[in-house]
């Protein structure tokens, strides 16, 4: 009877670490596409005359993912996380 507990609370705590494992990726794509979203809107330009990016766009773009990415570690440690997003 001892097994049968012992195998059905690891089955719960597989479980468990795969949904935990789910909401992780869910989070991480979601803050994915917020950041990319963000920063192209900020700093793309809206004409579309070359197929590259030119140089005040990508350092607009390297500026912003980093601010972005303050901003969210920051927000994570004042909620108690003390982990940053990746």
């Amino acid at each position: 009877m001892a097994n049968l507990n012992n195998a059905a609370s690891q089955a719960i705590a597989k479980e468990q670490i795969l949904f935990m494992a789910e909401k992780e990726m869910e989070y991480r794509v979601e803050l994915f596409n917020k950041l990319t979203q963000t920063c192209f809107r900020k700093c793309a330009e809206k004409s579309y005359k070359d197929s590259e990016l030119n140089m005040a766009e990508n350092s607009c773009i390297d500026k912003c993912v980093s601010k972005y990415w303050q901003v969210t570690n920051l927000v994570g440690q004042l909620l108690g996380t003390n982990q940053p997003p990746m």
